[in-house]
């Protein structure tokens, strides 16, 4: 989760800086909004996609194998929960998390219920398109959907400018896209890049709103009106403000600007070769994060569950993952499940399953009765475990850890094959032996 939420801020970032250095000079405004829009979205989904094309684009050879290093961390883990408080194995990341969201969603809860209680505290009047708001003994001038917020202290001579602005605002539903990044504040409130995505599509909304509006008079007295106005600026994120002096000078400068040549939309092009780069790492990255680095195969150990005791024993392939056999699970190691087991984990293991499964696809009772778990062992590898109710194995050496050869020893509760008669214990040691000794031996299934 961590990777991916790296990624997200990585490929919203550089969206971001695309955006400033070639885009954000043009008078393409309404394609800068929906630029600003999509991409943060986007960042999202790219992580989740991954492109087979692109993983076999970098040859295995490239791929640096390290040394794994063994540190047994189950003993650890066990060791710290036995002998430490609960506070001491809280998952402290995840509540910071929470505690952010929810101090966030108060926030903007706040700001919500503030807007509301003066749509009832002030005068309302009704209009065609849009619903004013008076304020009294007040100079603020802003928008939430097709309300408009109206100071009485302001010159009757600038009230409708501000309207017709505040209007276009209304019309094209800007406060929508504020109100998506108050969203994504909550959701991601420790991403300093949202927080610039809405500062710049704020700013481009006033870009649209002065475009409009500055068609109807000279662009010259719509400026002198806008340099002369100065009102109070309402402290909420997701409402558009007339006037808001830190964007005053870049909405002149944007206004006084000619039109952009239709040639220069060519520059959104560049989103081609972002997008494959972003593709292309992450579809990879599985390759060279921590977890995913392929270490060399080992010899393969076997554990079983000898008199509720895990013994092992050297097995004969080169394998990834390790085996256990018992009636249940072993004490002595950390139950993970599969999506804990890395890629090359994975595909090992559903390729054993595959097979297991076309070996015996003629004796669905026994695959039923099989149960299949994921252990961290005492070497600190992975193993998936077969669980089959009533096993008991133990060596014909007393040496647990040297002997290859395991049989059985006592079956407490035997489930009934197919081939032996309810309570046919014999039978049932027979048939296991020959199913776990001969059936599932890894030589005979690969051939």
């Amino acid at each position: 989760m961590i990777n991916y939420i790296l990624q997200v801020i990585l490929f919203q970032v550089l969206f971001l800086a695309i955006y400033d250095f070639f885009l954000s000079k043009e008078t393409f405004f309404t394609k800068n909004r929906w630029y600003l829009l999509s991409t943060p979205i986007v960042s999202f989904l790219i992580p989740l996609i991954k492109i087979p094309t692109f993983q076999k684009a970098v040859p295995k050879e490239f791929i640096v194998y390290l040394p794994e290093i063994v540190l047994s961390p189950e003993k650890v883990i066990q060791q710290k929960i036995t002998e430490t408080g609960f506070y001491e194995s809280v998952n402290y990341i995840n509540i910071l998390f929470w505690i952010g969201v929810a101090l966030f969603s108060v926030l903007f809860l706040i700001k919500l219920v503030k807007i509301i209680n003066i749509i009832r505290k002030y005068k309302v009047v009704k209009e065609a398109n849009f619903t004013l708001i008076l304020l009294p003994k007040e100079t603020k001038a802003f928008s939430f959907f097709n309300y408009i917020f109206l100071g009485k202290e302001i010159d009757e001579s600038k009230r409708e400018k501000i309207i017709q602005h505040e209007l276009v605002h209304s019309q094209q539903k800007h406060s929508l896209d504020l109100l998506f990044f108050e969203i994504l504040k909550i959701a991601m409130w420790f991403n300093p890049i949202i927080y610039f995505y809405q500062k710049r599509i704020t700013l481009v909304h006033e870009y649209i709103s002065d475009a409009v509006v500055a068609k109807s008079e000279t662009k010259e007295s719509y400026i002198n009106n806008l340099l002369s106005s100065f009102f109070q600026v309402e402290n909420i994120a997701f409402v558009n403000q007339f006037y808001k002096k830190s964007l005053i000078k870049k909405r002149i400068i944007m206004m006084t600007k000619k039109q952009s040549k239709k040639i220069n939309q060519l520059k959104y092009l560049l989103l081609i070769p972002a997008l494959v780069s972003m593709l292309f790492y992450s579809s990879c990255s599985e390759n060279f994060s921590e977890n995913e680095i392929t270490p060399r195969k080992q010899l393969q150990t076997k554990y079983r569950n000898s008199n509720g005791k895990l013994v092992s024993f050297e097995g004969y392939e080169m394998t990834y993952l390790d085996d256990y056999l018992g009636d249940v699970p072993p004490k002595e190691v950390v139950e993970i499940s599969f999506e804990d087991l890395a890629s090359y984990e994975k595909e090992e293991f559903n390729d054993y399953l595959k097979r297991t499964k076309e070996h015996f696809k003629d004796k669905p009772t026994i695959l039923k009765s099989l149960k299949y778990k994921f252990f961290k062992m005492p070497n600190g590898r992975n193993a998936y475990g077969t669980i089959e109710k009533g096993l008991n194995f133990i060596g014909k050496n007393s040496n647990q850890t040297e002997t290859k050869e395991l049989t059985i020893y006592t079956v407490d509760e035997a489930p009934t094959f197919p081939e032996c008669e309810d309570g046919d214990i014999d039978c049932f040691s027979e048939k296991l032996q020959e199913h776990f000794q001969n059936n599932l031996n890894h030589k005979n299934l690969s051939k």
